[in-house]
């Protein structure tokens, strides 16, 4: 299966001081991958290099085969959307049109078409965010801030997705309703790569887990390889024990 996203011997640097080293990773079509590890770890700045926000860094980062730097701004846009863990907005947008931005890299004057219409309609619901879709996107709460940045997103109607920390403000309903949409996103064929400290939602959801720790990559492998406890302990520091579930996917109790 050839891959969407290809990293060779990826590093970056903040002021002289490695946060990334040495990083090698392939995601192809069609995968849910949740990056996990400790803050510091390089998970935020990892999805900021294959989302073209980075600059600076060394190695190689190819989408379908071009380096990111390299691709025209508005052709990228259209295939790849990235969710930050959080957006600040300054003026009185709606929440209704912050969805509507994500249709910008399709658009030619200005006016919406039909299609980008239809996309925020679809998007606005998938995340249950239509109930508030006139408010000031300034007043919404930091749960309903971040549905409606996915909404974003989703209307773009990428091939992949890039989500930083996807469920930060979320209760946990919709922390559930997230992590089941973005399984069915990528069963539709969408990359979804999505950095996360929630590692059981990691395991519930997840067709593979990127382990991080100090800019180097642990492990990539299924949850069921990585999510044992010698592993956990190397990455996070923490003692866990390990339950499977009735679908086999490992469920983590913290503690002794």
């Amino acid at each position: 299966m050839s891959a969407l996203f290809s990293l060779q011997t990826v590093g970056m640097r903040y002021d002289g001081v490695p946060v990334l080293r040495e990083v090698s990773l392939e995601f192809p079509a069609g995968q849910m991958v949740a990056v996990v590890g400790p803050n510091g770890a390089g998970k935020s700045t990892l999805l900021s290099i294959m989302a073209g926000l980075r600059e600076g860094y060394e190695g190689q980062c190819r989408y379908r085969g071009r380096q990111v730097r390299e691709w025209p701004r508005r052709a990228f846009a259209r295939d790849v959307s990235f969710v930050p863990q959080s957006v600040r907005l300054e003026f009185p947008f709606s929440a209704e049109q912050v969805v509507l931005m994500g249709r910008t890299p399709y658009s030619d004057g200005l006016f919406e078409s039909p299609e980008d219409h239809s996309a925020v309609e679809e998007a606005l619901r998938l995340t249950d965010a239509r109930e508030f879709r006139r408010r000031d996107f300034r007043r919404l709460s930091g749960g309903e801030k971040q549905r409606v940045v996915l909404a974003s997103a989703i209307a773009q109607k990428p091939r992949v997705m890039l989500l930083d920390e996807p469920t930060t403000f979320l209760d946990l309903e919709h922390q559930v309703t997230i992590y089941r949409l973005l399984r069915e996103l990528s069963g539709r064929g969408l990359l979804v790569v999505a950095a996360t400290h929630d590692l059981n939602l990691a395991s519930a959801y997840s067709d593979r887990i990127v382990a991080l720790r100090t800019g180097r990559v642990v492990a990539d492998a299924p949850p069921t390889v990585v999510f044992v406890p010698g592993l956990i302990r190397e990455v996070f520091s923490v003692d866990t024990r390990i339950i499977p579930g009735d679908d086999g996917r490992p469920r983590i109790v913290y503690g002794d």
